[in-house]
């Protein structure tokens, strides 16, 4: 029997233990599929008013045009919601509330800009360093994102509900991640694609200052394979452009930008204030039930304490300690400091590099202190990148805790308000990410769908 007959022999059992597996996979993200579209269907049934959001924001943007101050709740028609955001906003959205067209369809239009979103998310491709991958963009990686997009978390299912201005910024989040995770060609001293990841960074940053508490999930860029002055660099104009609309908003709009600070600091009475222990399912909240079971729930420093700690505990220092192993195990050729040796690991593997900056944003952006139902849609788009990829294994887990079961909890009539399902969700899902992270060296894995 010659060598190559043996090998054959050898490989046929592993290669119809793929193709069974491929089959259990591809029934699984069908159901997945079923489930998410279902539930989203279901809601569409409902007798029930949805778009109290899209009003506020459309009220507020008539009010501006009739010369009144969109702060002030008996200003607005219709609703007895605040406005949260900056001056300039009033003028972004202006086109997007003319006519009423958003305020009469968002339920069509929205379900379409949401689509739009996974497919306009970036492919990250194969590392070979445990992030699984066959480096290609197919119909079926395209659809997984779009899949992603649409069901995790259910975010998308709050933003339909809603209808927060989420998806308009998660639509120019794909299109920022888009412009900054694009492979360098010639390596990174060479990149020429260097141009289009500051418009990204740009883009970003100016996404964050719709809700300036994730102003942290900038950082992440530090992990793109990039010398480290181009880094600090688009950290620099990420940062800029985030601070741009608040200066905007407060050299042109002086009137509207003293009444914005008057409502987010809660000195407009008798109306309705958006706080940072307004009910969400985040990790201060979080902490401040655990502090409040043992009596301190008035105390601040308590409820802030015990969320630092949750916020390292569960998310941030799992993940660092994941990047020290990944460097620990691929150590950069020389010595030098930490930083060094992290710039020169990610410079080396550039396409995990890519992985570990969306698993950055992921993690930043799940600690953030106010993380409201319909957040978790933006949330989701991070986790639409870092589905595909994945061993088989691990995305059939990654599908369960993130999709499949809040799905299925919805669907069941489970309310989500004042609980934490969307916290746990996103919270198993990072950690199923986490654990496929460490199995770094192993004989690949790879789902070609």
């Amino acid at each position: 029997m010659s060598d190559v007959t043996g090998t054959a022999r050898w490989l046929e059992p592993s290669a119809d233990r793929a193709s069974r597996r491929n089959i259990w996979l591809g029934w699984l993200i069908a159901l997945t599929a079923l489930l998410v579209l279902g539930n989203l269907a279901n809601d569409a049934v409902l007798d029930v008013r949805y778009g109290w959001d899209t009003r506020v924001n459309c009220a507020a943007v008539d009010a501006y045009v009739g010369g009144l101050d969109p702060y002030f709740v008996k200003n607005l028609k219709g609703t007895k919601l605040s406005y949260p955001y900056l001056p300039v906003t009033l003028e972004a959205f202006r086109p997007f509330c003319a006519d009423g067209l958003l305020v009469a369809h968002h339920k069509v239009i929205f379900p379409v800009l949401a689509v739009l979103c996974g497919l306009l998310l970036p492919g990250l491709g194969a590392s070979g360093l445990g992030f699984q991958g066959p480096g290609r963009t197919s119909f079926g990686d395209v659809g997984l994102r779009v899949l992603g997009a649409l069901g995790a978390f259910v975010g998308f299912e709050w933003v339909q509900a809603s209808g927060n201005f989420a998806i308009l910024s998660g639509v120019l989040t794909a299109i920022a991640l888009r412009l900054l995770l694009s492979l360098p060609v010639s390596g990174p001293s060479g990149d020429n694609s260097f141009p289009s990841r500051v418009a990204g960074a740009a883009l970003l940053g100016l996404v964050m200052s719709f809700k300036l508490v994730f102003l942290p999930v900038l950082a992440a860029l530090y992990f793109l394979p990039l010398p480290r002055g181009r880094k600090l660099t688009l950290i620099a104009m990420a940062v800029f452009s985030f601070a741009l609309p608040i200066l905007i908003s407060w050299l042109a709009y002086p009137d509207l930008f003293a009444s914005w600070q008057l409502a987010v600091a809660g000195k407009i009475p008798d109306q309705h204030l958006v706080e940072l222990f307004e009910s969400n399912p985040s990790l201060l909240l979080l902490a401040r039930d655990v502090v409040g079971h043992a009596g301190l729930i008035d105390s601040k420093p308590a409820i802030f304490a015990t969320y630092a700690v949750a916020a390292t505990a569960l998310v941030l220092g799992p993940f660092a300690l994941s990047v020290l192993r990944l460097i620990g195990k691929r150590p950069a050729h020389g010595g030098g400091s930490l930083p060094a040796r992290l710039d020169r690991w990610l410079t080396d593997h550039p396409r995990a590099a890519m992985r570990i900056t969306v698993l950055a944003m992921f993690a930043l952006y799940l600690s953030s202190p106010r993380l409201k139902e319909y957040a978790f849609f933006e949330l989701a788009l991070y986790a639409a990148i870092l589905l595909v990829d994945l061993s088989a294994t691990t995305l059939a887990a990654a599908l369960t805790v993130g999709l499949m079961m809040p799905s299925l909890i919805s669907l069941a009539g489970s309310r989500f308000e004042d609980n934490f399902i969307q916290l746990f969700s996103a919270l198993m899902f990072f950690w199923v990410l986490l654990l496929d992270a460490r199995q770094t060296g192993r004989v690949p894995d790879t789902v070609q769908l």
